[in-house]
C-alpha cells in the first residue's frame, strides 16, 4: 500500500508536470486537480474570475488551519521553443498539497480544526494570492502553510527549512520623453537617452542599511544613427530583504527622478508593477514547522532558516493580513542547476517527505487553540 501512495504520488506530478499552463490560464490544471479531490469525497469551492479553488476537510470548530499550493507555469525558452514549463517547482507544490488532502480524507481523523486545502492560480506574476484574498478563500484561517523546492546551495536534499525569508521587490518601468532634432543639432534636443545615463548614475547613490539591490534591467531608444529620439524606456529590478527597506529605497528613487527631470528639461513617467512583499518571520508557525520536520523526519533532517534572494507572493497573505500565523517551508530536493532554469530537475522522491511535513505540520496546527494563540 505505501508503494502505491508513492507511485500514485509520482504520478500526480508527472501528470501535472505535461500540463503546465501559463499564469491565469490554469483551466487543465485545475480541472486534474479538483477531480481529484471530488473522487475522494471533497467539495470543490471555484470562482468565476480565475481558476483558483480550495476545498475544505469539516473540524469540530470553524476556526480554519490551511495549506496553499500555487499551480502556474513559466512561460520561457526551452530547447529553441517559447512555451509553458515547470522550471519553478509549482507542479510539485500541487502534488503534495493535493497528496496530504487526500491522505487526511482516506485517515479517517476528526481534527478539531476545519482544514482547507487553497490552490492559487497566478504566483509568477504576483496576482494569485491577492485574487484568492479577495474571492474569501482566506475567511477564518488562523494558520496558513506553505511549501517550496529549494536549490541545492539553500537546502540540500534530504533536509528542510521551516521558513523561507524571502525579500521584498518591485519593478520600475521609465518612460522618458525629451524633445527629438537632427544629431548634427543637438542644441535643440532634449536627449533621453543622456536624462537615462544621469538616471543610472544619480540612483547608484541610493542606499539602506540592509540588504538591497538597485539595477537597470532594459533601456530601449533610438531608431536612426542620426537622430536624437524623442523616447527612451527603461526598467529597473528592486529588491530589499525588508518592506520598510523597499519602501525607502522607491522613496529615495522618486526624489532622483524628480531631480533628473528638473536637470534635463525630460518629462519622466514611472509606472510601479510587480509588488511582492517580503517574508515576515512569526516564530509561532515557524516552531510548528521545526516540530513538523523532526516529526515525519528527524532532527538531523531540520535545516537553519533558508534565506532566498526571489521572492514569493505567497507573503501577501501575511502582508494583508497581519494577525495571520504563516510559514513556507523550504524542501531540500537535489534541485539543480536551480528555479527557472529551463532544464531544472530534482529528486522527486522529495515529494513524498514534503507531503508527509505537510501532513505533520496540520496535525501540530490543530493542536494550537488560535483563539488564544498558544497550544
Amino acid at each position: 500500500m505505501v508503494n502505491q501512495h508513492q507511485d500514485d504520488l509520482i504520478q500526480t506530478y508527472e501528470a501535472l508536470h505535461a500540463l503546465a499552463e501559463p499564469s491565469g490560464k490554469e483551466e487543465k490544471t485545475a480541472h486534474y486537480l479538483q477531480s481529484r479531490l471530488k473522487d475522494a469525497g471533497y467539495k470543490v469551492n471555484t470562482f468565476a474570475r480565475h481558476y483558483g479553488f480550495y476545498v475544505d476537510y469539516p473540524g469540530e470548530t470553524e476556526e480554519v488551519i490551511a495549506l496553499r499550493a500555487d499551480m502556474d507555469a513559466l512561460v520561457q525558452e526551452v530547447d529553441g521553443e517559447v512555451r509553458p514549463n515547470h522550471s519553478c517547482g509549482h507542479d510539485g507544490h500541487s502534488t503534495m498539497v493535493l497528496h496530504t488532502a487526500l491522505k487526511l480524507m482516506e485517515s479517517g481523523e476528526k481534527p478539531y480544526h476545519t482544514v482547507r486545502f487553497i490552490f492559487q492560480p497566478a504566483e509568477e506574476t504576483a496576482a494569485g494570492a491577492l485574487q484568492m484574498m479577495e474571492s474569501g478563500a482566506l475567511a477564518n484561517v488562523k494558520f496558513l502553510g506553505g511549501i517550496h523546492l529549494r536549490p541545492e546551495q539553500e537546502v540540500p536534499d534530504g533536509k528542510a527549512a521551516p521558513v523561507i525569508l524571502h525579500g521584498a521587490i518591485i519593478t520600475l518601468k521609465l518612460t522618458i520623453k525629451g524633445v527629438p532634432a537632427h544629431a548634427a543639432r543637438p542644441e535643440l534636443a532634449k536627449n533621453p537617452i543622456e536624462a537615462a545615463g544621469r538616471l543610472m548614475a544619480s540612483l547608484k547613490a541610493v542606499h539602506v542599511d540592509t540588504g538591497y539591490s538597485l539595477k537597470p534591467t532594459e533601456l530601449h531608444a533610438g531608431e536612426a544613427a542620426n537622430l536624437i529620439p524623442e523616447t527612451a524606456r527603461m526598467t529597473f529590478d528592486i529588491r530589499s530583504v525588508s518592506n520598510d527597506g523597499l519602501q525607502r529605497l522607491i522613496d529615495q528613487t522618486k526624489e532622483i527622478i524628480q531631480q533628473v527631470e528638473q536637470e534635463t528639461g525630460t518629462a519622466i513617467g514611472s509606472e510601479w508593477v510587480e509588488f511582492s512583499p517580503a517574508a515576515v518571520q512569526n516564530d509561532q508557525a515557524v516552531g510548528l514547522a521545526e516540530k513538523a520536520v523532526v516529526k515525519a523526519c528527524s532532527k538531523d533532517a531540520l535545516a537553519p532558516p533558508c534565506v532566498s534572494p526571489g521572492a514569493e507572493d505567497f507573503h501577501f497573505y501575511t502582508f494583508h493580513n497581519s494577525g495571520l500565523s504563516a510559514t513556507m517551508i523550504g524542501l531540500g530536493c537535489g534541485l539543480t542547476p536551480g528555479l527557472h532554469h529551463p532544464a531544472m530537475n530534482f529528486n522527486k522522491k522529495a515529494l513524498i517527505t514534503g507531503r508527509d511535513i505537510l501532513y505533520e505540520m496540520l496535525r501540530q496546527a490543530d493542536q494550537v487553540d488560535w483563539k488564544e494563540g498558544t497550544p
